[in-house]
């Protein structure tokens, strides 16, 4: 019988919806000091048991059979065998966004739900190591993992975090290559752009934009969050804000860093809007036209050339989320991205600014993104020849999908509120789109799947 029909009886001929209810609460059971609470857990144990052990009776696979049955719903199951016939491999690694795809602070308290967190220690428990990618810091990750998973699968030598989007990879129980800084390999002009943009963000930010939002703690990435609550409609005004600084302020550096001349490479007039000594411009304040940046470099305020649209231009034209948040401002720029001198587009090509939608504003570099991170994460766990599940909801963790799609190596997932191209790409792939803070809906599909694949 083929294992489509297989799983039709499964499903029809047993009650797998208890069933999955007795394995819910025997492995979420809180640990309590109580012999009655102890006794219910037992029984229930028992009952469990017995339902698992008809379904073994009943197929030649019946434990490979139980298993899918505890864990997985009938949509799931199917899922997992349409995943298994078309590509027959088994997830070999795990590669998870943590904000908005593991924990969802709309759905689940901003922390990562038990049964997650239970999927993610039977993995680990089954030999698949565990890849955390995030643009949060490594002191963050490695808090809440610990806390969640535990430190003896976080130091198991399976488990590896890319923190700040790639920016640096750790991986304990790996000697020398436990910890790797990726950013020391840039070179030394981008390593200075990224030093005096994290040296000026906060000191040269209009004072509201200070009041609202901090810097996150990073080891390179200069990231803008909000002191408001995350995807609350004050914090996505604030990194609104924050993004079209953040543009500014890195046209203003590159700029300054490249001795760009930037009426020169426009061909005006350097007299043009500059204030004569005896023309004062008044208190110092930015004029209106600045007040959304904050930067304005001694080039910009000399020359009248407007040096910081050229960010704007480029990153507008090249994202079409950073467009619609400057349209939406009002800070659409005139130039377009063929003003752009061809020194400051090349280093823009190098630097990437990233939106998250009242969650941050984000400058990194494009040499270090996810992709790379994940890589080298690859490298040190040993995996050579990855089928991964990626899950994951931004741009960042879109191009970890794109990269194990054109690699055949393996297959992506994604949240409904994720960004439209990112849930555009999982559509056009295999559909694997889950609810918020629905995490282990699409764990345990690819826990069916690795039951599959392992039938002989």
């Amino acid at each position: 019988m083929e294992r489509h029909d297989l799983l039709y009886r499964l499903y029809d001929e047993f009650d797998t919806e208890r069933l999955r209810e007795y394995q819910q609460f025997v492995d979420l059971f809180p640990p309590v000091d109580s012999r009655v609470a102890l006794e219910h857990w037992q029984n229930a144990n028992e009952e469990l048991e017995d339902r698992k052990d008809e379904i073994r009776g009943g197929f030649a696979v019946g434990e490979t059979f139980a298993e899918i049955a505890a864990r997985a719903t009938r949509d799931q199951a199917f899922a997992a065998l349409d995943l298994h016939a078309k590509y027959d491999r088994a997830v070999n690694v795990l590669v998870l966004d943590v904000d908005e795809t593991l924990r969802s602070a709309g759905g689940t308290d901003n922390e990562i739900p038990r049964d997650t967190l239970h999927v993610l220690t039977e993995f680990h428990e089954a030999g698949v190591p565990i890849v955390i990618c995030t643009g949060q810091t490594l002191e963050n990750v490695k808090g809440f993992m610990i806390q969640g998973l535990g430190s003896e699968i976080v130091h198991s030598g399976d488990l590896s975090i890319v923190y700040e989007a790639g920016t640096g990879v750790f991986t304990p129980g790996h000697g020398a290559d436990t910890k790797q800084l990726l950013f020391e390999d840039l070179d030394h002009e981008t390593r200075s752009i990224f030093d005096n943009v994290r040296a000026r963000v906060l000191p040269d930010a209009p004072d509201e934009l200070r009041r609202g939002c901090h810097l996150q703690g990073n080891e390179f990435n200069v990231t803008l969050k909000p002191n408001f609550e995350t995807g609350s409609d004050r914090a996505r005004e604030v990194i609104d804000d924050a993004l079209v600084y953040l543009l500014d302020l890195l046209g203003d550096v590159v700029v300054d860093e490249l001795d760009v001349d930037a009426a020169a490479a426009t061909g005006d007039d350097p007299a043009i809007g500059a204030a004569s000594d005896d023309e004062p411009t008044g208190d110092g304040e930015l004029t209106d036209d600045d007040a959304g940046s904050g930067a304005t470099s001694a080039t910009d305020r000399d020359a009248g050339v407007p040096a910081n649209e050229w960010a704007r231009a480029f990153y507008g034209d090249a994202d079409p989320e950073i467009r619609r948040v400057l349209e939406r401002a009002g800070r659409f720029p005139d130039a377009s991205p063929e003003d752009v001198p061809d020194a400051v587009a090349e280093t823009f090509d190098r630097i990437d600014v990233a939106y998250y939608e009242a969650d941050a504003a984000e400058i990194g570099s494009l040499e270090l993104n996810k992709v790379v991170g994940v890589e080298a994460a690859f490298d040190v766990l040993g995996i050579d020849d990855p089928f991964a599940l990626v899950m994951g909801d931004s741009k960042s963790d879109r191009r970890v999908m794109e990269w194990v799609a054109e690699h055949d190596a393996g297959i992506a997932a994604a949240p409904k509120h994720a960004s439209q191209e990112t849930l555009e790409h999982v559509l056009e792939r295999d559909e694997l789109v889950f609810g918020q803070g629905q995490s282990a809906e699409m764990l345990r599909t690819a826990y069916a799947l690795n039951q599959l694949a392992g039938i002989p």
